[in-house]
């Protein structure tokens, strides 16, 4: 069960996600037989962490829930001689990302927040690195908040076993602070190492910052094909994570670039969008969901179509319970306040 679990993560860290997919189900059928609570801690804990890459958020929210439930504080030694991170403070870093993608911010701030305590608690250096990485850095990458992304990132490069990731997102959060060309070189030095250790998790996501930067210069053409590298990495790999806003950015990088009364250009952009959308309802991810909704409404807002816009955004926003003093959520009500 152990090895499964172990060949699993391994497949997960190249982001061969199917393959890692149907070894963690192997993995956790082997400790339901068993009845082994540690086993049963990290088969859970693996599937939660492949099925949040393959953007099944929900079934993902279960495994982690699971892990969480079945770990007993006696188990930390034996967890991390089998996996070098302990499975509780991972299992909850990784939930606030899901709870973020399904529409709970305010709880998945939280969540990061309980994971980055637990971690520091128990003195684990691995541990504390895997945190950080996607309890605080992916967290904030998605929520758009710069300044903790950067703190947490310049934390995590104090560990030289999480250097890669640290750099990667250091690089995200300088070129969203307006150090562009500083934070695209961090970026690029930071994929080059990834591709040099054979790792790829959640790769696409940093391409899509990456494409961000590059317009950000004048260079949307660039970042048009940063976006297709992405979504090249999406079909290959099935990491669906972040698929839903690369076609979001696809819309704005086009925006960008095109004229927006040339009907056909416009009709591109609305493909992306709506392509952004159809995605994120699959994978219930409300979020994701609300900021391309919002970027429809936009380009509707521009086209004439008030009614059809505000219909549409209104619906997805009243969906929403928390987070209203979220950058995305404040957005959508600037959006919905301009088209009363």
């Amino acid at each position: 069960c152990t090895s499964l679990t172990s060949l699993a993560i391994l497949r997960y860290v190249g982001a061969e996600y199917r393959n890692a997919h149907t070894l963690g189900q192997k993995a956790l059928k082997l400790a339901q037989k068993l009845r082994d609570p540690v086993l049963l801690v990290e088969s859970h804990w693996g599937l939660g962490c492949i099925l949040f890459a393959l953007g099944d958020y929900a079934a993902a929210h279960v495994h982690l829930e699971q892990t969480i439930a079945f770990y007993q504080p006696h188990h930390h030694q034996a967890l991390i001689s089998l996996n070098p991170a302990d499975a509780r403070p991972s299992a909850i870093a990784y939930d606030a990302c899901c709870l973020w993608c399904l529409g709970y911010p305010d709880q998945a701030l939280r969540r990061s927040e309980e994971a980055l305590t637990l971690a520091q608690e128990l003195d684990h250096p691995f541990t504390l690195g895997d945190v950080l990485s996607y309890g605080c850095c992916q967290l904030h990458v998605m929520r758009r908040d710069a300044q903790a992304l950067k703190e947490s990132a310049e934390e995590l490069l104090q560990s030289p076993m999480w250097w890669v990731k640290g750099t990667v997102h250091r690089g995200e959060a300088v070129a969203m602070l307006g150090q562009i060309q500083e934070g695209m070189a961090q970026m690029r030095e930071g994929i080059a190492a990834f591709h040099a250790i054979g790792a790829r998790t959640l790769l696409s996501g940093t391409l899509g910052c990456l494409a961000v930067a590059q317009a950000k210069t004048g260079q949307p053409q660039e970042g048009l094909a940063t976006l297709a590298e992405a979504l090249d990495l999406v079909a290959e790999t099935e990491e669906h994570h972040w698929e839903a806003e690369l076609y979001r950015l696809r819309g704005e990088l086009l925006l960008v670039q095109d004229d927006e009364d040339e009907p056909e250009a416009s009709l591109q952009v609305e493909r992306c969008f709506q392509q952004a959308i159809e995605v994120a309802r699959r994978q219930h991810a409300k979020s994701w969901e609300l900021r391309a909704t919002t970027s429809l409404a936009r380009l509707w807002q521009r086209q004439g179509r008030r009614e059809e816009a505000r219909a549409l955004l209104a619906e997805i926003y009243g969906w929403f319970t928390e987070g209203f003093d979220t950058l995305d959520l404040k957005e959508a009500m600037a959006v919905l306040e301009e088209l009363s």
